[in-house]
């Protein structure tokens, strides 16, 4: 998810009553709710870098309890005011744990996915519930925060002098919670239920293989299903409030693997793409430069199309198939 998403969980965690476990929860869960993007900082090596170590180790089951003790500890060692009371280590990192589980959870809801299960397993493993960026989980995280400060506006007006309540917010907090748990779950119904109509038709004659229904930032109920045959791909919106027709779907055909996909297959760069990729479309195409060189590209279509691609590896190759650059970027 988005770090404002991951940010706001952090502080409803806090004033769901984790504040009461230990001094200074607030920093902490702020800091844990965050911290596994701290991969981040691969970007300073290029996209493929990027791509790589992306919601890698610092995403993985194995590392959460590490991850939430450098941030008690990070906490811990900033110097702060005589007399404040201590960090109850065990609260803390409980705390911290549940905030870093809620960073990891939130990001499998989403198509890229995560890698749960490193050091002894890279397979993605991804949910297709939300966008990375979601409408109405932005609407809800913006009422549970601005709620509190509005009603406390209004009671201070009132009362005719300010008023501290000793729960502030907690209501707010409570029901942003719980109506992510419960729009997830919802999601997940109707994610089903999408990705069963793909697999309940044919394209261009041939039955799915397999059907993957990505969501949108927006509408719950509209899809964009993504399904692969034995000879193609297929990409069609799916409205749960409508019919279904297969036959609108846009249709890539495979490209044959010949020599020149093959070269490119055994290069770094497209080795790394596909271990991501779940859906790679390959396009062949001759190259402007050198002369009869060779242009090979591989798009993932749960993030693009060929008119719009995203996540797309391309390697160049010479008149003797030989790859003479490779490149990935997010957006070409």
């Amino acid at each position: 998810m988005d770090s404002l998403t991951h940010t706001a969980v952090g502080l409803f965690l806090s004033r769901a009553g984790l504040n009461r476990w230990t001094p200074r929860a607030a920093a902490i869960l702020f800091l844990a709710a965050n911290a596994p993007d701290i991969d981040i900082l691969a970007l300073a090596g290029g996209p493929l870098n990027y791509l790589h170590y992306h919601r890698h180790l610092t995403h993985s089951l194995v590392a959460m309890p590490v991850i939430a003790l450098l941030v008690v500890l990070a906490v811990r060692w900033v110097p702060g005011r005589r007399g404040r009371k201590p960090i109850a280590w065990w609260g803390a990192f409980g705390a911290a744990m549940i905030a870093v589980a809620s960073h990891l959870a939130l990001d499998l809801t989403n198509p890229y996915g995560v890698r749960l299960f490193l050091p002894f397993s890279a397979q993605w493993v991804r949910l297709d519930l939300t966008a990375i960026v979601d409408l109405w989980i932005w609407a809800v995280v913006l009422l549970a925060i601005a709620g509190p400060f509005l009603g406390r506006l209004v009671g201070a007006e009132i009362a005719s002098k300010p008023s501290k309540p000793s729960h502030y917010g907690r209501g707010f907090a409570v029901f942003a919670l719980v109506f992510l748990l419960l729009y997830n779950c919802g999601r997940a119904v109707l994610n089903a239920r999408a990705a069963a109509v793909l697999e309940a038709r044919l394209y261009g004659g041939s039955p799915p293989l397999r059907a993957a229904a990505i969501p949108g930032f927006a509408d719950p109920l509209r899809w964009r299903g993504v399904v692969e045959t034995s000879d193609a791909y297929a990409v069609a919106e799916v409205d749960l409030t409508g019919e279904f027709d297969a036959e609108r779907a846009a249709l890539y055909a495979k490209a044959p693997r010949g020599p020149a996909i093959e070269a490119a297959r055994r290069t770094p760069t497209f080795q790394e793409f596909l271990r991501f990729a779940q859906f790679p479309l390959w396009r062949v195409v001759p190259a402007a430069e050198p002369q009869n060189g060779t242009l090979v590209e591989a798009m993932d279509l749960r993030f693009g199309s060929p008119a719009a691609p995203a996540f797309v590896a391309s390697a160049v190759l010479d008149a003797n198939r030989k790859v003479i650059s490779t490149a990935f970027q997010f957006r070409r």
